[in-house]
């Protein structure tokens, strides 16, 4: 049973969707911030930082397309409501974390939560929405999880400047509390009926041992984890080609513009990963910045997708998503090469607005279009599942930039105590991203040929991943 979404249900639906979405994308952007408090509060090495980040995106990475599967089976909200529960108990882990090996162990387990609740956010709005209301309700939806987004950096940065790293973690719990409360009250339990009887179980936890097994051996320089993790892939791809009730239909990738865009999403990913993860950590290490001053100052990169994303999405349902995808990569590179002006002694207004200014438009340029390409190359039926295979695209290639960024860079141990160390190790980096940009506007140009016109377009505002349709 539906409902219109001006009457007072309608209207806490999307409240408890938005609130429970803006809990795991707010933690894919605010930890970024407390990084070298973390660091120096529970003597990490970079090694343990980058897992700080990345436990948390290999396991939202490799649950994600089940979170969705279970939804559909037992019941969206009651998924929702126990990935809701079961990320608040991690963040409370993470906020008394005594050491960082307890820290790294709560983020992983958040991630798990992380991955039943997203799926299911706008899953609900699609099932509980009258169809007449729909699109002006993911569009809500789309608007207050960008305004979340965008409130991240500065949250985060003044809950550490106040009140310590912790509280990072600590303040999702009473918004947790408010989101069961609401869902409990207000949100219908809905479910597919369709929906297979049998979940694949055996491809989650293959494919989570691959993510895990490059993740380690690129985190800790090591082959044989590495190669383990390569091999756990292939047998992934092979299970699911063979499996009558895959996480991944194998038929989603007969379509030349789907692969071209995850292809392209991965690189893109990638670069963004790589740039969140060491640009908030060159401001304070480097430059000086607090963490409330970081924040502020990659504010215009969110503030930009706000204002243009949909402008975008729209453009490439006219136009097709090759030209959007060809030029935006190219013009986020350029944003990333300025960003090797800001080092010791950069003022904000030559050096680093200008960079966040120009990659802001390059992201806004191709984000919402990625995300309109891959759900137009998809069959309706499989447009939940194709826009999870991006989403999970897009964490993955986080997640392991994330991982290998550092090493290739030369920053390892207690590098980021040492600014003339990290400093050079961040020049590198940004090159790195930016050539992975400039791989996936050629991707864009050479595989993305003949779009389909009319296809819906999507308001992309949070950079940590693309959205979800259900």
């Amino acid at each position: 049973m539906t409902v219109p979404l001006k009457t007072g249900r309608g209207r806490w639906i999307v409240a408890a969707t938005v609130l429970g979405s803006s809990l795991a994308m707010l933690d894919s952007t605010v930890v970024n911030i407390a990084l070298p408090d973390i660091g120096a509060d529970l003597d990490a090495q970079v090694q343990g930082l980058q897992w700080t980040l990345s436990g948390y995106t290999l396991t939202l990475a490799a649950f994600i397309l089940l979170g969705g599967s279970l939804g559909d089976r037992f019941g969206r909200r009651r998924v929702f409501i126990l990935g809701t529960v079961w990320f608040t108990a991690a963040s409370l882990l993470c906020g008394l974390s005594p050491n960082i090996e307890t820290l790294v162990a709560a983020r992983i387990l958040q991630g798990v939560g992380a991955a039943l609740l997203t799926p299911g956010s706008l899953a609900l709005i699609s099932a509980s929405i009258d169809p007449d209301d729909r699109g002006a309700a993911i569009g809500l939806w789309s608007g207050l999880g960008g305004v979340a987004s965008a409130a991240g950096p500065l949250l985060g940065g003044w809950l550490v400047e106040v009140a310590g790293w912790r509280t990072v973690f600590l303040i999702n719990v009473p918004l947790a509390i408010a989101v069961v409360f609401v869902a409990a009250r207000h949100v219908p339990e809905s479910l597919d009926p369709e929906a297979p009887k049998k979940l694949d179980f055996v491809g989650a936890a293959v494919g989570a041992f691959a993510l895990a097994g490059l993740t380690y051996g690129l985190i800790e320089t090591q082959l044989v984890p590495a190669l383990a993790g390569i091999v756990a892939l292939g047998l992934f791809v092979w299970l699911e080609r063979r499996s009558d009730h895959p996480l991944v239909p194998p038929t989603l990738f007969s379509s030349r513009v789907f692969v071209a865009a995850n292809l392209v999403t991965f690189a893109v990913y990638a670069a963004l990963g790589g740039v969140f993860f060491l640009l908030l950590l060159q401001l304070q290490i480097v430059v000086g910045y607090s963490p409330l001053a970081a924040g502020l100052s990659t504010l215009p990169i969110t503030a930009l997708m706000l204002v243009l994303s949909s402008r975008a999405g729209a453009l490439a349902s006219r136009i097709g998503p090759r030209l959007p995808l060809t030029v935006g990569p190219v013009v986020a590179a350029a944003g990333l090469l300025l960003m090797t002006r800001i080092d010791q002694g950069a003022s904000y207004v030559g050096s680093v607005l200008p960079a966040v200014v120009v990659f802001g438009l390059g992201l806004s340029t191709l984000v919402a279009p990625l995300t309109t390409a891959v759900l137009a190359a998809a069959p309706t039926e499989h447009a939940g599942t194709a826009s999870g295979v991006n989403n999970a695209v897009a964490r993955t290639s986080q997640l392991l930039a994330v991982a290998a960024l550092p090493a290739l860079a030369g920053i390892a141990g207690a590098d980021y105590d040492r600014p003339d160390v990290f400093d050079a190790g961040f020049q590198t980096s940004m090159l790195v991203c930016a050539g992975l940009l400039v791989v996936g506007g050629a991707i864009a140009a050479v595989m993305i040929r003949a779009p389909r016109r009319g296809a819906a377009s999507t308001v992309h505002c949070d950079v940590s991943g693309p959205r979800l349709t259900r």
